[in-house]
């Protein structure tokens, strides 16, 4: 069996640039080995599988390790393939994810906009910040969390310089450890780590910002901002919170097409 494979440059003007994720569309859905073995051979953070039906494109992600219930580069890249690589004439993509979501995703000056569910980060009162000191090498100010641990620091440079332990990372029971400051040139930074799912660092991360969106609309005042990712390959994302969801955009570019052969 052979399956189209595209990989695609998300929250990137350029090539190795964002985050790469790869989009595989299909007839109908393989078994989830297979689908999670195909993750894991292309060695992205994350890989796309869809499958349109009656104008609906049904999506699912996978990391080299698990499934994703939400994923936003990933997301992007699809909605990318869909309307640069198969030409398609619309204005906006619907997904339905599996957890029955429905993510739209519109583009506009050469933007793509994701609208997705918004998801608070809920206080740590009671959270152990010297075990962030021990594993980050520096201790938060605060800790917030929702599906991500949100470690939020001082300034950019605190963020800058974190040097993970990430096999200390893993200890702890969140998939992933964000952390983020207020940002010098944009409205805010953040960084992603995620060893458990096979991640040490993702470049970009859209599902990350489902959380820090809220976060940062209420501590800034501010419904429309800017923020860029401090990975090495980097990534800015335009946000807009929208109460119960929020607006994440970015760019895209097709860095591969080719297929795969599934025995």
């Amino acid at each position: 069996m052979k399956i189209p494979l595209y990989q695609v440059d998300a929250f990137a003007s350029e090539i190795f640039k964002g985050n790469p994720a790869a989009v595989c569309p299909l007839k109908e859905w393989l078994p989830d080995q297979i689908m999670q073995s195909i993750a894991m051979e292309n060695n992205l953070s994350e890989t796309a599988f869809y499958i349109k039906d009656k104008g609906i494109y049904h999506i699912r992600w996978f990391t080299p390790k698990a499934e994703m219930d939400l994923a936003g580069h990933p997301t992007l890249a699809s909605a990318h393939i869909i309307l640069r690589e198969f030409k398609s004439d619309k204005k906006k993509i619907t997904f339905k994810t599996q957890l029955g979501d429905t993510l739209n995703v519109t583009t506009k000056d050469n933007l793509y906009h994701m609208d997705f569910p918004a998801r608070p980060p809920k206080l740590q009162e009671h959270f152990n910040l010297f075990l962030l000191k021990d594993a980050l090498g520096k201790k938060p100010v605060k800790v917030f969390a929702y599906r991500d641990l949100i470690a939020v620091y001082d300034s950019e440079d605190d963020i800058r310089a974190i040097c993970p332990d990430m096999e200390k990372l893993k200890q702890l029971k969140f998939p992933s450890i964000v952390v983020t400051a207020i940002g010098r040139d944009v409205d805010f930074v953040s960084r992603n780590f995620a060893p458990k799912l096979g991640i040490p660092e993702d470049p970009v991360t859209g599902s990350t910002h489902c959380e820090l969106i809220p976060y940062w609309s209420k501590i800034l005042n501010k419904k429309e901002m800017i923020a860029y990712q401090l990975s090495e390959r980097g990534g800015m994302v335009y946000c807009n919170f929208k109460h119960d969801r929020v607006s994440i955009g970015g760019e895209a570019v097709t860095f591969l097409r080719g297929e795969i052969e599934v025995l």
